[in-house]
Parts: C-alpha cells; sequence; structure tokens
C-alpha cells in the first residue's frame, strides 16, 4: 500500500522542497498552508504520516498537534522546527508527537526520521490488529440466557480484588471467563498481565519452579535463576487452570503466597512479596477430591470467594448458530479458509447434537467442515459425513464403530485402517480432556506411560502447534 504523508508548514518552499524528496520516495503527499486547512484534510487523505511546522501563523503546531491527536489519538506527528524552537519541538514529543526535525532540513535526516516513523506505525498498526485478534478469539458468544447470566456474574466479579474459582466441563470456556474477569479489572486498566499456568500440563516435580521460580543450582537443571508465574502476574491476575491436578505439596505454597503475599523460590529463604489476583478453574469436583485426599479444604475456601460455573453447550443451545457465524468469520480472517453458509438443514442438525466436547469440539467441526465440504455452502449431508454428527440419535452423534468405517474406509490394509481409527480415536479423547494426559490416561484405563508412547508414535500435537501435558 502506497505510503501517505501530510505536509503542514506555512512556508511555501518548505512545502514544495518536501513534497519533491517524498514523492521521489514514491509516497503519495498533500500539503497544507495552515493548521486549520490540515484539520479539514486529515479525514478524508487520512495520512500514516503528518509533518508538521512549529512556528505558523494563525493556529501553531502545539495547537494543531492538539487539535489532530483529539481528531485521532493514534496519529503519527513528526514536528519541525526552526532556531529557538528547539525546546517547544521537544516539548511536542510530550504531547504525543513522534520527532522532530530542525530547520534548515537536511534530506538524509528527512529520510531517516520518515523510515523510522512509518516502521512505528506499522508497529503500533499491527499491535492493534493483533490486540483485536486477540480479543475477537478470546470472545465470549451468545445471547441465550445462560450465558447473559454468566456475562453479568462477570461484570459484577471483575471490578472487586475477590478470587474466583470457575467450574465447568472441558471445552466450555473457562480460559474465555478468566480473561474476560481480568480485561474488565483495574488491573487491566493499569496495565497488569494476565499469566495463565496450565497445573495439570507441567509435571508435579516442575510445578513449584513454574509457579514460584527458582535459584541457581537448586535442583538439576537449574543453570540460572528464575522468576515464577507469581512473580511475572504481579500486579495483574494469574489464572490457575486444572487446579484440581496441582500436586499438594504445590497447593501447599499456593495457600500460603494467598494468605499472606509472598512467595519463595524453589532452594530460596528469601521471602518475596507479591501483588496477586488468582483465579482457578477445574473441570473436577473439588469436594470430591478433599475427600479423596487430593486436594486441600483450606484452600478451596481460599479459591472459592466468588464461584463461577460455566454452562455446557447443551444447556445453551440456542447459541449454537450464532457460535458457528463467530467461528466461520474467525476461520476465514484467521487462516485463509473459504467462507461458506450454513443451510437451515445444517444449522438445524448441529443445534441438535449435545456436544460432549462443548465449545471446542463445535470450533473444530466448523474448520472440518469449511475444509472438507466439497460444495460452496454447507448441507446437512455434510454434517452427517463430515462433522459426523448423526440422525435418528437424539443429537447423540454417530457411534465409534460407525464413525470409524465412515472415515477409513479406503484404508489400504486392515493393519492400516486400526492405526488409522486408533490415531483419530486418541485425538479426539485428549482433545476431550484438553490435552491432559493423566485424565485422558485415567478416562481411557491406559497407564500413563503407554499413552505417551501411543502420542508419540502418532506424533499427536495439540492444534496451533502446542503440545501434550
Amino acid at each position: 500500500m502506497k505510503r501517505r504523508v501530510l505536509v503542514v508548514d506555512d512556508e511555501k518552499g518548505v512545502r514544495e522542497a518536501l513534497k519533491q524528496v517524498l514523492e521521489f520516495e514514491d509516497i503519495e503527499v498533500q500539503t497544507c498552508a495552515s493548521g486549520g486547512e490540515a484539520l479539514r484534510v486529515y479525514p478524508e487523505f487520512r495520512p500514516h504520516l503528518v509533518l508538521l511546522d512549529v512556528k505558523m501563523q494563525g493556529m501553531d503546531g502545539l495547537a494543531t498537534l492538539r487539535a489532530l491527536r483529539e481528531l485521532d489519538a493514534r496519529a503519527q506527528v513528526v514536528m519541525i522546527s526552526g532556531h529557538g524552537t528547539i525546546q517547544t519541538a521537544v516539548g511536542a514529543t510530550q504531547l504525543g508527537a513522534y520527532d522532530f526535525l530542525e530547520k534548515p532540513l537536511d534530506t538524509d535526516r528527512i529520510l531517516l526520521t520518515l523510515r523510522n516513523a512509518l516502521q512505528h506505525v506499522d508497529l503500533s498498526r499491527e499491535n492493534v490488529r493483533l490486540r483485536d485478534e486477540v480479543q475477537a478469539r478470546h470472545q465470549i458468544v451468545g445471547s441465550s440466557k445462560a450465558i447473559k447470566q454468566l456475562i453479568e456474574r462477570i461484570e459484577k466479579v471483575a471490578p472487586t480484588p475477590a478470587r474466583v474459582l470457575i467450574t465447568g466441563e472441558n471445552g466450555t470456556g473457562k480460559e474465555l471467563v478468566a480473561r474476560a474477569i481480568h480485561a474488565l479489572s483495574p488491573r487491566a486498566a493499569a496495565g497488569g498481565p494476565f499469566v495463565e499456568v496450565n497445573c495439570a500440563a507441567i509435571p508435579g516435580e516442575l510445578i513449584e519452579s513454574e509457579l514460584f521460580g527458582h535459584v541457581k543450582g537448586s535442583f538439576t537443571g537449574a543453570f540460572a535463576d528464575r522468576a515464577g508465574k507469581f512473580e511475572l502476574a504481579d500486579a495483574g491476575t494469574l489464572f490457575l487452570d486444572e487446579i484440581g491436578d496441582m500436586s499438594l505439596a504445590a497447593q501447599a505454597k499456593v495457600l500460603r503466597a494467598l494468605e499472606d503475599g509472598v512467595i519463595s523460590r524453589v532452594g530460596s529463604e528469601k521471602a518475596l512479596p507479591v501483588d496477586v489476583r488468582v483465579i482457578a478453574a477445574t473441570n473436577k469436583t473439588l469436594a470430591a477430591e478433599i475427600a479423596a485426599g487430593r486436594f486441600r479444604e483450606d484452600l478451596l475456601y481460599r479459591l472459592n470467594v466468588v464461584p463461577i460455573e460455566v454452562p455446557p453447550l447443551r444447556a445453551r443451545r440456542g447459541d449454537i448458530p450464532q457460535l458457528i457465524e463467530h467461528f466461520v468469520g474467525q476461520l476465514t480472517r484467521n487462516t485463509g479458509l473459504e467462507a461458506k453458509p450454513f443451510d437451515k438443514d445444517a444449522l438445524t442438525r448441529l443445534t441438535a447434537h449435545d456436544w460432549p466436547g462443548n465449545v471446542r469440539e463445535l470450533r473444530n467441526a466448523v474448520e472440518r467442515l469449511l475444509i472438507l465440504a466439497p460444495g460452496p455452502g454447507i448441507t446437512v449431508a455434510d454434517v452427517e459425513r463430515i462433522a459426523a454428527v448423526g440422525t435418528g440419535d437424539g443429537g447423540r452423534g454417530t457411534s465409534a464403530a460407525d464413525l470409524a468405517a465412515a472415515a477409513w474406509m479406503r484404508a489400504a490394509t486392515f493393519e492400516d485402517f486400526k492405526q488409522a481409527a486408533e490415531r483419530a480415536y486418541l485425538l479426539a479423547k485428549l482433545k476431550e480432556n484438553d490435552w491432559n494426559v493423566s485424565e485422558t490416561a485415567r478416562t481411557l484405563q491406559m497407564p500413563r506411560s503407554n499413552l505417551y508412547k501411543k502420542i508419540e508414535r502418532y506424533q499427536l500435537t495439540r492444534e496451533g502447534g502446542g503440545g501434550t501435558s
């Protein structure tokens, strides 16, 4: 895209000289002789950068700068200063100007400042794009009564310092709730970080180091001091996902951190103060974990100040068409897939399905349909064949045998078929358990070491490039 620069100076010679230099660099240039003219031209011209003289008749450069920033808070401005106005130009940077050029203007200096400023514009716009993309990816979508009640609870608790315990099945969006609470909190407004830890994805012997950090030499492989997640989340929010999988030893240290507001790195007795709001989440029934001796009751009381339960997708079926539309938009923007409309019967079939994997499973099905559906739109036949949502089953979907037969009937040999079926089955179970290997192994009644071997054998990885836990 061709760059656009607005030159604002009441000296005609300066305007023409800058225009000539910039156009030689293949930049589109618009010139203005006054601040008032610049304010009129700016909205339509939408420049990437403004070169603005400090000393002008009528509205001077500082007043114009203020007005431009009010018009567009992201306006990028480089001030042009004559002799005796350097201090003024430096002060203008405090009002939001990117840099300043001193008269008489030097071509090399102009071009260097221009390149740096435009690079800054690119980075700023990329940051905005990425922030918008993250916000869209973590948006809570739906208009059902259950979702409205969830959002209402989030809005009530977010401005407070209260700890929150989020419960719900795998794939319901517990992380989205945690991020929404942080985003609406004073900590986020002050620039505090959101730090996430998946307690189920970290081996028990490393969880304390991950949470609290360690000092050099405290254990084999500790080659340098390292800050833990509590320190990294200072003045922000720490999200402890799958808290029910945390070891009892780590639970004791988390309890101390919550009670005293201090932590100690592994291998150190030094107490480090931390100011962290903790939000925890689990798909387990912690009361049952306490009864089994796997979770501390006193920690539950500390965490469960405000409980939030995220409803499963089957409890808010009316949101499914809206979620499908959201995922189609997201996937077509981020992956380049072609947008395909879902016909009425396809939406009806998808809405009737129980979705044991909840929102995560629905998103995977939408992506699969966009990739594999042969026609310009998604039909009910596509849903049954590609998304494995069967007919006449009360929304339960096809059986594992029917699904395997439909997907791998073209396997060259029976051994190929068995391997393909096993791979897909394990992948589905890992997704259902959010890639918690321990939980998946328990569900399958399989030794965890055996499951790890199969994961390695079939090269199974979490979507998006992440690994297993």
